[in-house]
């Protein structure tokens, strides 16, 4: 759905700079803005050069017009970055893809953190006039105060990102730049390379047949094109509304609370995957985490992608709305996708790894998968056979409390087991074979 732009008709070009411009909610912007016709806008990413796709021709007539520019942008250079942010008035600020970065502290620090003091420095340098912080739901610990950030917080990145946003947000009139924050929650579409790709990839493993807990929490989610229309909405009421903007954070969703399995079931089936089905005790899944998260500080980061496979319990445990009341009023937001097409236009951009594409059948399989192949024992393994998994699950877990978490020697717990064998032997040749075949029913 197009954005209105007969408001900005009679409007004098302004000059925008888009940091992260070639992220995924950043190319969004970038295209909206460009749609309105009254933005010369800079885009500034921290890739070296700018390889457009076949289907960004608006913003290839755009960059040959001048209308738009690249620059490659480091953060920590705060000399560059006041270069590219001169004669600007307003700068979009969406964090520089730290993908190269891995998890080390340091790195994501000097990114995130003290390249949040380099734009702030840059843009009081600068004399721009108004800063948009792309922020995320997640900095917060309670949704009914928006300044409330939590003291412990699992993730790094989430850790980092708020204190990034604080920054932005206490650095509100200094030198005359306006700030504010937009707290978007779950953002998904199509260029998605976290939310969607992991739910996928879940799917693929066979982890998605599951629903945790009792699959009633509700969830917000945001289609990327409704936040990147945020940014726009936020810029013109900090332009008009200063005093009920400036400084304030501001949720933003598709105002369409819904069940998160009921979400994920309607992207797997859209892609042909199976929707969950299977019910696992909240308690058991808390367990399975715990040891989780002991193998990740064991092996490292490097292993597998603990941070992100925490976001995904708390996703599918608990109730996650927020109140976008303040961001309806003050900013007059308003969706302009829809939820149900949202998930419409993010399966057709994900249908290269629907699970019955070439591409899927050929790259998406995993080490294990092709290490074990076929057979009994990795339809097992792999969780092919669920019921089959699960007893054997059920049976290890069982055998694994009998020798180790009883209390008793290993060769009492042995013999016990084997007393245990013993009487349902003799039980079974005792028992008439009618009565067998009563309780082979149940």
């Amino acid at each position: 759905m197009a954005v209105n732009a007969d408001r900005f008709q009679d409007s004098n070009p302004k000059t925008c700079v888009v940091l992260g411009g070639r992220g995924f909610i950043g190319k969004s912007l970038v295209l909206q803005l460009l749609k309105l016709g009254n933005w010369i806008v800079r885009i500034a990413d921290s890739t070296h050069s700018l390889n457009l796709h076949h289907s960004e021709s608006l913003l290839a007539e755009a960059l040959s017009s001048s209308r738009a520019s690249y620059f490659h942008l480091d953060l920590t250079d705060k000399h560059r970055i006041a270069k590219v942010l001169e004669g600007s008035s307003v700068v979009f600020y969406f964090d520089v893809d730290s993908s190269n970065n891995g998890d080390h502290f340091c790195s994501l620090y000097k990114l995130i953190v003290q390249g949040a003091k380099n734009v702030i420095i840059a843009c009081r340098e600068s004399k721009v006039k108004r800063l948009i912080y792309n922020s995320s739901a997640d900095v917060v610990f309670d949704r009914d105060k928006p300044l409330a950030y939590p003291w412990k917080v699992d993730n790094m990145l989430i850790d980092l990102k708020a204190q990034a946003e604080a920054l932005i947000l206490n650095a509100n009139d200094i030198d005359g730049v306006l700030t504010c924050s937009l707290r978007s929650s779950n953002v998904f579409g199509p260029g998605d390379s976290e939310l969607v790709p992991f739910f996928l990839k879940l799917a693929r493993y066979g982890f998605t047949k599951f629903i945790i807990g009792t699959g009633d929490n509700l969830t917000d989610f945001t289609f990327s094109e409704n936040v990147a229309h945020a940014h726009i909405c936020a810029e013109e009421a900090l332009n008009f509304q200063t005093v009920s903007v400036a400084g304030k954070a501001f949720f933003i969703t598709n105002l369409e609370p819904m069940k998160f399995w009921k979400f994920l079931s309607l992207l797997l089936e859209g892609l042909g995957y199976r929707r969950p089905f299977i019910k696992l005790p909240a308690n058991l899944v808390q367990y399975v985490l715990s040891v989780l998260k002991w193998l990740y500080e064991k092996s490292g980061p490097g292993y597998f992608n603990y941070p992100l496979l925490v976001h995904f319990i708390q996703l599918a445990l608990h109730t996650r709305t927020f109140n976008c009341s303040a961001a309806q009023k003050y900013i007059a937001y308003a969706p302009i996708v829809s939820l149900e097409e949202g998930v419409t236009l993010t399966i057709e951009s994900f249908s290269h790894l629907a699970k019955d594409s070439s591409f899927s059948r050929c790259c998406d399989r995993s080490k294990a998968d092709k290490l074990l192949g076929s057979g009994k024992v990795a339809d097992i393994l792999l969780w092919r056979n669920e019921k089959a998994s699960f007893t054997c699950f059920l049976g290890l877990v069982f055998l694994f409390y009998w020798f180790f978490l009883s209390g008793s020697t290993f060769i009492s717990s042995a013999a016990r087991l084997l007393l245990f064998a013993t009487l349902l032997l003799c039980g079974h040749g005792f028992l008439p074979s009618k009565l067998l075949r009563v309780f082979s029913t149940f």
